[in-house]
Protein backbone atom coordinates (compact mmCIF):
# COMPACT_ATOMS: atom_id res chain seq x y z
CA UNK A 1 0.00 0.00 0.00
CA UNK A 2 1.12 3.75 -0.89
CA UNK A 3 2.03 5.89 1.84
CA UNK A 4 -0.07 8.95 1.62
CA UNK A 5 1.42 11.61 0.17
CA UNK A 6 3.03 14.78 2.30
CA UNK A 7 0.75 17.39 2.60
CA UNK A 8 2.10 19.66 5.06
CA UNK A 9 4.81 22.38 4.98
CA UNK A 10 7.37 23.41 7.47
CA UNK A 11 7.13 26.88 7.95
CA UNK A 12 10.03 28.93 9.54
CA UNK A 13 8.68 29.54 12.70
CA UNK A 14 9.01 25.61 13.43
CA UNK A 15 5.35 25.20 12.47
CA UNK A 16 4.12 22.00 10.32
CA UNK A 17 0.98 23.71 8.63
CA UNK A 18 -0.99 20.85 6.85
CA UNK A 19 -2.60 22.30 3.63
CA UNK A 20 -5.61 19.76 3.71
CA UNK A 21 -6.67 20.39 6.71
CA UNK A 22 -5.14 23.62 8.26
CA UNK A 23 -5.51 24.96 11.60
CA UNK A 24 -5.74 28.10 12.95
CA UNK A 25 -2.75 27.09 15.65
CA UNK A 26 -0.45 26.49 12.91
CA UNK A 27 -0.69 29.75 11.67
CA UNK A 28 1.88 32.70 12.69
CA UNK A 29 2.05 36.24 10.94
CA UNK A 30 5.85 35.89 11.23
CA UNK A 31 5.64 33.18 8.39
CA UNK A 32 2.77 34.89 6.42
CA UNK A 33 4.78 37.97 5.85
CA UNK A 34 7.94 36.18 5.21
CA UNK A 35 6.39 34.13 2.57
CA UNK A 36 4.02 36.78 0.96
CA UNK A 37 7.01 39.25 0.85
CA UNK A 38 9.06 36.67 -1.83
CA UNK A 39 5.89 35.90 -3.63
CA UNK A 40 5.91 37.47 -6.84
CA UNK A 41 3.00 39.08 -8.54
CA UNK A 42 2.37 38.78 -12.42
CA UNK A 43 4.70 35.76 -12.31
CA UNK A 44 7.90 38.12 -11.85
CA UNK A 45 7.30 39.46 -15.27
CA UNK A 46 7.47 43.47 -13.96
CA UNK A 47 9.98 46.23 -14.32
CA UNK A 48 12.08 47.93 -11.47
CA UNK A 49 14.94 45.75 -9.42
CA UNK A 50 12.96 44.09 -7.00
CA UNK A 51 9.83 41.68 -7.82
CA UNK A 52 6.70 43.15 -6.51
CA UNK A 53 5.49 40.86 -4.13
CA UNK A 54 1.95 40.07 -2.44
CA UNK A 55 2.91 41.54 0.88
CA UNK A 56 3.77 45.07 -0.98
CA UNK A 57 0.16 44.33 -3.28
CA UNK A 58 -1.89 43.35 0.02
CA UNK A 59 -0.25 46.82 1.60
CA UNK A 60 -1.56 48.84 -0.97
CA UNK A 61 -5.20 46.70 -1.59
CA UNK A 62 -5.74 47.92 2.37
CA UNK A 63 -4.80 51.40 2.22
CA UNK A 64 -7.26 51.74 -0.74
CA UNK A 65 -9.66 49.92 0.83
CA UNK A 66 -9.51 52.40 3.83
CA UNK A 67 -10.09 55.11 0.62
CA UNK A 68 -13.23 53.20 -0.09
CA UNK A 69 -14.64 52.64 3.34
CA UNK A 70 -13.17 55.20 5.18
CA UNK A 71 -15.59 54.24 8.20
CA UNK A 72 -14.64 50.45 8.35
CA UNK A 73 -12.91 48.96 11.69
CA UNK A 74 -10.27 48.26 11.98
CA UNK A 75 -11.09 44.47 11.54
CA UNK A 76 -11.82 44.60 8.03
CA UNK A 77 -8.91 46.45 7.30
CA UNK A 78 -7.38 43.30 8.35
CA UNK A 79 -9.03 41.07 6.28
CA UNK A 80 -8.26 43.33 3.90
CA UNK A 81 -4.63 43.14 4.69
CA UNK A 82 -5.07 39.10 4.79
CA UNK A 83 -6.95 38.98 1.42
CA UNK A 84 -4.25 37.19 -0.48
CA UNK A 85 -2.45 35.53 2.76
CA UNK A 86 -2.85 32.03 1.64
CA UNK A 87 -0.45 32.65 -1.04
CA UNK A 88 2.30 32.17 1.45
CA UNK A 89 1.92 28.60 0.98
CA UNK A 90 0.24 28.22 -2.11
CA UNK A 91 1.94 30.54 -4.23
CA UNK A 92 0.39 33.68 -6.61
CA UNK A 93 -1.52 32.25 -9.71
CA UNK A 94 -2.16 34.61 -12.28
CA UNK A 95 -5.76 34.32 -13.45
CA UNK A 96 -5.59 32.48 -16.21
CA UNK A 97 -3.33 29.87 -14.56
CA UNK A 98 -6.57 29.53 -11.86
CA UNK A 99 -8.81 29.22 -14.32
CA UNK A 100 -6.49 25.85 -16.52
CA UNK A 101 -6.28 24.89 -13.10
CA UNK A 102 -9.65 24.64 -11.92
CA UNK A 103 -11.16 24.30 -8.42
CA UNK A 104 -8.47 22.57 -6.85
CA UNK A 105 -6.50 25.76 -6.00
CA UNK A 106 -9.77 27.81 -4.77
CA UNK A 107 -10.45 25.10 -2.41
CA UNK A 108 -7.26 25.26 -1.17
CA UNK A 109 -7.50 28.94 -0.98
CA UNK A 110 -10.75 28.31 1.01
CA UNK A 111 -9.60 26.60 3.55
CA UNK A 112 -6.55 28.42 4.27
CA UNK A 113 -8.33 31.73 4.62
CA UNK A 114 -11.22 30.18 6.93
CA UNK A 115 -7.96 29.07 9.16
CA UNK A 116 -5.87 32.18 9.09
CA UNK A 117 -9.12 34.31 9.87
CA UNK A 118 -10.19 32.45 12.63
CA UNK A 119 -6.15 32.62 13.70
CA UNK A 120 -6.53 36.53 13.72
CA UNK A 121 -9.96 36.65 15.20
CA UNK A 122 -11.99 37.35 12.63
CA UNK A 123 -14.80 35.68 10.84
CA UNK A 124 -14.46 32.67 9.00
CA UNK A 125 -16.53 33.99 6.02
CA UNK A 126 -16.41 38.06 5.67
CA UNK A 127 -19.83 39.76 5.01
CA UNK A 128 -20.29 40.00 1.05
CA UNK A 129 -20.52 43.65 1.30
CA UNK A 130 -16.96 44.03 2.59
CA UNK A 131 -15.67 41.41 0.37
CA UNK A 132 -16.94 43.66 -2.51
CA UNK A 133 -15.03 46.24 -1.03
CA UNK A 134 -11.74 44.59 -0.45
CA UNK A 135 -12.33 43.07 -4.07
CA UNK A 136 -12.78 46.55 -5.67
CA UNK A 137 -9.30 47.41 -3.91
CA UNK A 138 -7.85 44.55 -5.03
CA UNK A 139 -8.91 45.59 -8.68
CA UNK A 140 -7.61 49.65 -8.20
CA UNK A 141 -4.20 48.05 -7.14
CA UNK A 142 -4.28 45.37 -10.11
CA UNK A 143 -4.79 48.14 -12.31
CA UNK A 144 -2.20 50.10 -10.73
CA UNK A 145 0.24 47.22 -10.92
CA UNK A 146 -0.45 46.61 -14.62
CA UNK A 147 -0.11 50.42 -15.83
CA UNK A 148 2.77 51.10 -13.64
CA UNK A 149 5.37 48.14 -13.98
CA UNK A 150 3.75 44.71 -15.53
CA UNK A 151 3.15 46.52 -19.09
CA UNK A 152 -0.25 47.37 -20.03
CA UNK A 153 -1.38 50.24 -21.93
CA UNK A 154 -4.30 52.05 -20.01
CA UNK A 155 -6.99 50.83 -22.31
CA UNK A 156 -5.91 47.26 -22.33
CA UNK A 157 -5.49 47.61 -18.19
CA UNK A 158 -9.38 49.48 -18.43
CA UNK A 159 -10.59 46.40 -20.26
CA UNK A 160 -9.22 43.69 -17.84
CA UNK A 161 -9.79 45.36 -14.00
CA UNK A 162 -11.91 48.26 -14.85
CA UNK A 163 -11.23 52.18 -15.12
CA UNK A 164 -10.60 52.74 -11.10
CA UNK A 165 -11.85 56.49 -9.66
CA UNK A 166 -8.69 58.45 -9.83
CA UNK A 167 -9.33 59.82 -6.18
CA UNK A 168 -8.61 56.25 -4.84
CA UNK A 169 -5.45 56.06 -6.42
CA UNK A 170 -4.51 60.20 -5.86
CA UNK A 171 -1.04 60.16 -4.05
CA UNK A 172 -0.61 56.53 -4.04
CA UNK A 173 2.63 54.52 -5.94
CA UNK A 174 3.80 51.35 -6.94
CA UNK A 175 6.04 50.49 -4.21
CA UNK A 176 9.16 47.95 -5.09
CA UNK A 177 11.35 47.32 -1.89
CA UNK A 178 13.50 44.46 -0.70
CA UNK A 179 12.02 41.82 0.42
CA UNK A 180 12.97 41.85 4.16
CA UNK A 181 11.51 45.95 4.12
CA UNK A 182 8.35 44.85 2.46
CA UNK A 183 8.18 41.82 5.32
CA UNK A 184 8.74 44.22 8.33
CA UNK A 185 6.02 47.17 6.89
CA UNK A 186 3.62 43.91 6.35
CA UNK A 187 4.30 42.94 9.94
CA UNK A 188 4.16 46.32 11.67
CA UNK A 189 1.00 47.16 9.73
CA UNK A 190 -0.72 44.14 11.19
CA UNK A 191 0.56 44.36 14.60
CA UNK A 192 -1.03 48.04 14.87
CA UNK A 193 -4.94 46.33 13.32
CA UNK A 194 -4.60 43.58 16.15
CA UNK A 195 -3.51 46.35 18.75
CA UNK A 196 -6.61 48.34 17.51
CA UNK A 197 -9.08 45.20 17.58
CA UNK A 198 -7.88 44.28 21.21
Amino acid sequence: MMPKPRAWQKMLSGRRLDLLDPTPVDIEIADIAHGLAFVARWNGQTLGDYAYSVAEHSLLVEQIFGRIAPKAPPKWHLAALLHDAPEYVIGDMISPVKNAVGPGYEELDKRLTVAIHIRFGLPAAIPQSVKKQIKKADRVSAWMEATQIAGFEAGEADRFFGRPDPALMEGLTIRLRPPLETRGAYTARTAELLEHMG
